[in-house]
């Protein structure tokens, strides 16, 4: 049966919807009027890497058997989907139109599967060592998540790493690094039966016979998702330094040991969570994975290009940290860094301040 799938936001989620679509599901893009008029009118193109072959091949959504759409936030009917999936950056939930849209949602009592790098709230107080501690301050806008019940928000720990080349328009997606979305379950079996149908139609597709990368696989722990942390740490926040930004490789391999040393010690949060050794990614697996990633993060990105905002999971990590009695000098040391470079454009009266 074909599912009808929400996704909020139109770049990154266009794989998630892509693999949906091969799948036979339909899927609503959300976003800005003039992405959803490109894509209504020429569809979605991802470009993906086959396992041993050489080329990226290109997949455009207007030859797949799932039907796709895209809208703005003030034209979503939420009573025609069964499941949502979060795909915007974090601070781009505090826009005025998906806030109204994020309310919706809530009162529909959809389940939402978040494939943001920055945990939603809700999905963080189904962890009961997380559930009475203080987080907001991590938050663009805390508020945006006071409506959603626990249960009906889980997350993706989004491994795939992919980007909107920039000389391309809003409907190209190139993917770098296709490995898997890892989602925890609901805590409703009724929605886990969808994800895991998801799972399942996903993992069944081929193209000319050979398999598609970038499954969806479904766990039952919590803490899966977590093992993202202490990439996110060690690599992605480390691309923001105090001058230009670096890349991911530079970040990790500049300095081995005290990369490991910080990955090492966010995993020992995650596990003093409640997370399982097996739940995690060994360091030796990451850095060979960081050697090919040759780009600074979005986060780093985002940042040069004077973004006033971005995720702050280095924050999130941290305020987990301290409220642990688990402190680290060298996660301290990049959310200053970080909180530097923000301020800077504000300082500046640049555009960011505006």
């Amino acid at each position: 049966m074909a599912r009808n799938i929400l996704i909020l936001g139109a770049s990154y989620g266009s794989l998630l919807g892509t693999k949906l679509l091969m799948a036979g599901h339909n899927v609503t893009l959300v976003c800005r009027k003039n992405t959803a008029d490109l894509i209504n009118r020429d569809g979605t193109e991802v470009r993906i890497k086959l396992r041993d072959e050489k080329e990226h091949r290109s997949i455009f959504s207007r030859d797949l058997p799932g039907k796709l759409d895209a809208v703005t936030p003030a034209d979503v009917d939420v009573s025609r989907y069964d499941m949502v999936g979060l795909a915007m950056q974090e601070p781009q939930y505090t826009n005025h139109t998906v806030r109204v849209l994020m309310i919706k949602i809530a009162a529909a009592k959809l389940p939402c599967l978040s494939i943001m790098n920055m945990p939603p709230l809700p999905y963080l107080k189904r962890i009961p060592a997380l559930a009475g501690m203080d987080l907001e301050e991590a938050y663009t806008n805390a508020q945006v998540w006071e409506r959603f019940e626990p249960g009906l928000v889980t997350l993706c720990s989004p491994d795939p790493q992919a980007f909107r080349p920039p000389e391309e328009k809003a409907n190209v997606l190139h993917v770098g690094l296709p490995t898997n979305f890892k989602a925890s379950a609901f805590a409703d079996d009724k929605h886990n039966k969808v994800l895991r149908e998801l799972e399942a139609d996903i993992d069944a597709v081929t193209l000319d016979g050979q398999d598609v990368p970038v499954k969806l696989k479904v766990f039952d722990s919590l803490f899966v998702p977590l093992a993202k942390w202490s990439m996110l740490l060690t690599g992605n926040y480390r691309c923001i330094t105090p001058k230009e930004p670096q890349s991911i490789r530079d970040a990790v391999h500049g300095d081995l040991t005290r990369s490991q040393a910080i990955y090492d010690h966010v995993d020992s949060i995650a596990r003093q969570l409640g997370a399982d050794p097996a739940d995690q990614v060994p360091f030796a697996k990451y850095a060979k994975a960081a050697e090919s990633l040759l780009k600074p993060s979005s986060a780093a990105r985002a940042v040069a290009a004077g973004a006033p905002f971005i995720e702050r999971v280095d924050l999130l990590v941290k305020l987990i940290s301290h409220q642990l009695g688990k402190p680290s000098a060298e996660i301290d040391r990049t959310v200053e860094t970080v909180d530097q470079k923000l301020n800077e454009k504000i300082v500046q009266g640049g555009s960011g301040a505006e």
